[in-house]
């Protein structure tokens, strides 16, 4: 059974489409990654599947484990059991890291076993949320947050951008482990989070649709020796450069 079922869809923001005839699918306890160059449409996917006012959906159906959630609210979703670990998330001041924490678990998690596995200090728990964090403590605080609300169905948007090696390998791990028996999706545009997390399938977007998928070590070692200037020369992606 699909989890999430993405059909035809076809969206604009701001009045520009920023997708085209996406199709996706990603069956249950299975992780699929979605790879491609900035501006390729995956951050606009993801609020797509979110159910951001911004985006207007001109054409297609978003199915989640059955329902069509196309035209539902984003805090529809979310309590669906949809979570998202966004790229770039604001501070916010006056919002405590533990006081989420508390609110997303609902007595659920451990924060004491989150706090490790995220390696989240416990002070940080009564900090401003992301206020002074840096890059790779905004990244684990994303984590941490998604985790403690335990969703059935994970999106990493670009787990990996900014985050140097050691954040990279905690992030990746804790990752992993959430999604065993998990369905998820990762974003990602170099692809280094697939050193520590395995996906079972590989989309690469071009103009903001799917133009290929397949195995997901053979996708991320040929873009990574070739670069995404390889994947233009795609018959499909040269049709839909030609197209736009």
């Amino acid at each position: 059974m699909a989890v999430l079922t993405v059909k035809d869809l076809t969206v604009k923001i701001a009045g520009k489409k920023v997708l085209d005839g996406v199709n996706l699918e990603v069956p249950e306890g299975k992780t699929h990654v979605l790879l491609g160059p900035n501006g390729s449409g995956k951050t606009s996917l993801i609020m797509s599947i979110l159910g951001f006012p911004s985006c207007r959906v001109l054409s297609g159906r978003i199915w989640f484990n059955g329902t069509d959630i196309t035209a539902m609210p984003t805090d529809e979703r979310a309590r669906l059991g949809i979570g998202v670990a966004f790229q770039n998330p604001p501070p916010i001041k006056g919002v405590r890291l533990g006081d989420v924490f508390r609110h997303l678990a609902k007595g659920r998690a451990d924060e004491i076993k989150l706090t490790r596995t995220t390696n989240i200090p416990m002070e940080f728990l009564e900090r401003d949320l992301n206020v002074g964090f840096s890059g790779g403590e905004i990244k684990r605080s994303e984590i941490f947050q998604l985790l403690a609300q335990r969703p059935s169905f994970a999106i990493f948007d670009e787990p990996d951008s900014g985050v140097d090696v050691e954040n990279l390998e905690i992030i990746g791990k804790a990752i992993s482990g959430f999604l065993k028996g998990r369905s998820g999706l990762l974003i990602t545009h170099l692809g280094h989070i697939l050193r520590y997390v395995e996906a079972d399938v590989a989309h690469v977007m071009f103009y903001g649709t799917v133009a290929c998928s397949g195995e997901p070590a053979r996708i991320f070692n040929l873009i990574m020796k070739r670069g995404y200037k390889w994947c233009e020369k795609c018959p499909k992606v040269k049709k839909l450069r030609q197209k736009r």
